[in-house]
């Protein structure tokens, strides 16, 4: 079967008369370049792997300051971590141990992490995809849970950006190879040397007729970097790669390499803050030493529950006091505040769409008012993939100062966004070049009508994050945190974490008179449930 589909001669020829018409100055003809990679690594030969050992994860977008860092924080280790790869079926599965109780569930690695889920409650996490259909399973023999699309796309993609899985995707129809050549700067070794430069040849195609994947390839014919764009509510079109080095390629017989170490790359290694300031970059990786050739048994079949799963936005309205709404029906809520002449939104959580529902919701409850403020409690991405939707509908962003650098020069631009553009992609507004469209925080901050206030106040120290703000209605009562106290359903802590006592300090440090608590995640509750819960555990 091997020999019919990868048949040299012929798709040789194939290949060189689709090149030949692609070919114009400054290109070069990626057919020789192909053919050469294929044989190098015996790509024909391989239809699926399993490859096993030990992994890292990065917790992307969860970066402790807004600042310069090379690394995301790192997640806990991924131990047996075991990866099948079925290019003919279209098929991936992941399976690894991971310490329960810190890691939101449905979150493998890398880029997707998104706080405020149900937490991991088993050790032994299962994700698979198959086509367009993706699922999780927390533990072993427990039931699987749908991924929403673009997670599942986002996983469908991983098989294709590896070397097998690219020269494989490069003979798909609608591919649409181009290749140019460069050279590869020498740098600084590990021992102290300088690596020389070397011409590669740089290999793009489009994978699953929306990315583009480029490959580069040395004089070895050795793939050694792969790199597409995915699109990110927070970053737009964000860098996405994997790393391989020569020395990690190891022979399995019948003409097959295949590389045993993997680092990825969720944004760009911006040492020197020229591109972006957001910080971190590494997102998964790990060395797999224990590599099957044609270990194909398991067909992963998809769940029917997976294959019926529906994922709407919904969006649940609670009437806290007059004039104040919690938002909730997702992992993240929104907190709408009524003044005399203007709305105020606490948190722009996960994405545009979530946010879009939001407003109209708000719409529907306090009519004929402009929403002229969106308070942002902090910085991690699952908290801000809606700054660019209330900036779009004319609101101004209030958010703590260390996070502003950031929003400017990563979130709030004019930046293209090709692969998903939203309506500020769409339809820029004026406000973004002339530089009203936010206010900073530094201790304390307040708006009002005269009749209403809302103090808006910052909280340290936290390990987890720099520059958190809280909102807080004096004549109501009421406390609206992120990240502080997350009183889910049956997830709430039972012992005092060191964000509990941070907000409890400040909440008695302030003075504040709170009865209710309105968290971003989970459900709102009373001042006395949460101090049942610090307890003895204060000083």
């Amino acid at each position: 079967m091997a020999q019919q589909l990868w048949n040299l001669p012929i798709l040789s020829l194939l290949f060189g008369a689709m090149a030949e018409a692609q070919v114009t100055p400054g290109f070069v003809d990626p057919a020789p370049v192909l053919l050469a990679a294929e044989k190098a690594i015996g790509a024909g030969n391989l239809k699926c792997v399993t490859i096993s050992g030990s992994g890292y994860s990065g917790k992307v977008g969860q970066q402790v300051e807004s600042g310069w860092n090379v690394d995301w924080p790192r997640g806990e280790a991924l131990a047996g971590y075991t990866r099948t790869m079925n290019w003919e079926t279209r098929t991936m599965k992941e399976e690894f141990d991971r310490a329960p109780g810190l890691n939101p569930a449905s979150w493998k690695y890398g880029s997707g992490w998104k706080g405020g889920t149900p937490v991991q409650r088993n050790a032994h996490q299962t994700f698979a995809v198959n086509g367009k259909h993706a699922w999780h399973i927390d533990g072993r023999g427990n039931s699987p849970v749908a991924a929403p699309p673009d997670d599942a796309e986002r996983w469908q993609l991983d098989l294709w950006v590896n070397p097998h899985g690219f020269l494989k995707a490069a003979r798909l129809p609608g591919a649409n190879p181009k290749a140019v050549w460069r050279w590869e700067l020498g740098e600084m070794g590990r021992d102290g040397h300088t690596v020389a430069p070397e011409k590669v040849t740089v290999v793009s195609i489009t994978v699953l007729g929306k990315y583009r994947v480029d490959a580069t390839i040395n004089k070895e014919n050795l793939l050694q970097r792969i790199h597409t764009w995915v699109p990110d509510p927070v970053l737009g079109d964000m860098n996405y790669e994997h790393e391989f080095t020569n020395e990690s390629y190891v022979d399995l017989g019948n003409g097959m390499k295949f590389p045993t170490g993997w680092h990825h790359h969720d944004g760009w290694d911006d040492n020197f803050g020229a591109l972006t300031v957001t910080a971190g970059h590494n997102g998964f990786g790990g060395t797999f030493k224990s590599i099957q050739a044609n270990a194909c048994a398991d067909s992963i079949p998809i769940p029917e529950t997976v294959r019926q799963a529906a994922f709407p936005v919904r969006v649940d309205a609670q009437k806290l006091a007059e004039g104040v709404f919690l938002l909730g029906g997702a992992s993240h809520n929104s907190v709408a505040i009524e003044f005399k002449d203007f709305i105020t939104v606490v948190e722009a959580p996960l994405d545009e769409r979530r946010n879009l529902a939001v407003i109209e919701e708000i719409v529907k409850l306090i009519p004929n008012k402009p929403i002229r403020f969106l308070v942002n409690t902090h910085q991690h991405f699952d908290h801000i993939g809606g700054l660019r939707t209330y900036m779009h509908i004319g609101a101004t962003i209030i958010t703590h100062w260390k996070n502003l650098n950031f929003y400017m020069r990563d979130v709030l631009n004019y930046a293209p966004r090709t692969l998903e553009p939203d309506m500020m992609a769409s339809w820029p507004p004026t406000e973004v070049a002339e530089g009203y469209h936010y206010e900073t925080v530094r201790e304390n901050y307040v708006l009002s009508d005269g009749v209403r206030n809302l103090h808006i106040t910052y909280v340290q120290p936290l390990a987890h994050v720099e520059g958190m703000l809280l909102a807080y209605l004096p004549k109501e009562k009421i406390a609206i945190e992120a990240d502080l106290y997350d009183p889910q359903l049956a997830n709430a802590p039972s012992t005092p974490t060191a964000a509990n006592r941070t907000f409890y300090n400040h909440v008695r440090r302030l003075g504040l008179d709170v009865s209710t608590i309105a968290p971003i995640h989970g459900r709102a509750t009373r001042w006395s449930e949460f101090a049942k819960v610090m307890g003895s555990g204060m000083p």
